[in-house]
């Protein structure tokens, strides 16, 4: 037998937890003193503060806990229910990571209004390239519009081009335009071919750019805004006005690792008069 501060060293928590648990009879001690009122717990109900803990963790009320004790929930059954709950708290982490690299974003692009370095866009010329696409929806092109529509398109058309035999022959280019309504964007994943056509995918000619204003971003897509501010500050300084929306390439993109991209932003741009 275990007194209580053994106990809820035994399973990690704490005595104000197991008397609690006791009054509402949710783990009622296997014995208690009648002189002292001692509670004294036996090892197999640790068994049952294990499932008790488990449940709360994904959310269950007390009272739902109990229920579902009284159902007698076996183990494979919690092991489970944990498994899936594991899993929408590591999704749920992944977007918080990627909405917190957007608000960052978004703040340095506030601080550093007026002061942005330009330095590094440069002007080319971009020759036009034939690509095997995918196209999806998007609300805007805000990244956390982009991303969530851009990544399994790219998964994706890389997984087709892989089945038919297809080696891309250039870095992948994701490329935007607006819908019909105007209320949306159409989202391009693509990467350059030397063939034609391909089972299941477009292939289009992308047209040239005679005179495209890029920059160079490094890292998460999550934090472009920044690039692209200071490349439109670029072009509204040396007098010029974007023609249609943007063109990336991805030069590297590793899978493990956002921080390490590197992405060419292209905007295409004519004299402002």
């Amino acid at each position: 037998m275990y007194t209580i501060g053994e106990f809820a060293r035994l399973g990690r928590v704490s005595v104000r937890m197991l008397r609690h648990y006791d009054t509402i009879g949710l783990l009622v001690p296997a014995q208690v003193d009648s002189g002292s009122g001692y509670r004294r717990y036996e090892r197999d109900q640790l068994g049952r503060l294990h499932r008790i803990v488990a449940l709360k963790e994904l959310g269950f009320t007390l009272e739902q806990v109990a229920a579902m004790l009284d159902e007698s929930i076996s183990a494979d059954q919690l092991a489970g229910m944990l498994r899936l709950r594991k899993a929408e708290l590591s999704a749920q982490m992944a977007d918080d990571a990627r909405r917190l690299a957007r608000v960052e974003a978004r703040l340095r692009s506030i601080q550093r209004e007026g002061q942005m370095t330009t330095t590094d866009v440069v002007m080319k010329e971009i020759a036009s390239v034939r690509v095997a696409e995918l196209s999806g929806v998007g609300e805007g092109l805000a990244p956390e519009h982009i991303g969530p529509v851009i990544q399994p398109l790219f998964a994706d058309l890389g997984r087709r081009l892989h089945e038919a035999g297809v080696s891309p022959c250039g870095p992948g280019i994701a490329y935007y335009e607006p819908s019909a309504d105007g209320d949306s964007i159409i989202i391009h994943a693509a990467f350059p071919i030397d063939g034609e056509a391909i089972d299941g995918l477009d292939v289009v000619q992308l047209p040239a750019m005679q005179r495209a204003a890029t920059l160079v971003h490094r890292g998460s897509m999550d934090a472009c805004q920044p690039s692209y501010d200071a490349l439109e500050e670029w072009i509204a300084d040396h007098g010029l006005r974007s023609i249609g929306l943007s063109r990336e390439i991805s030069f590297y993109c590793p899978t493990d690792n956002e921080d390490e991209w590197v992405t060419e932003l292209q905007i295409e741009v004519a004299d402002a008069g």
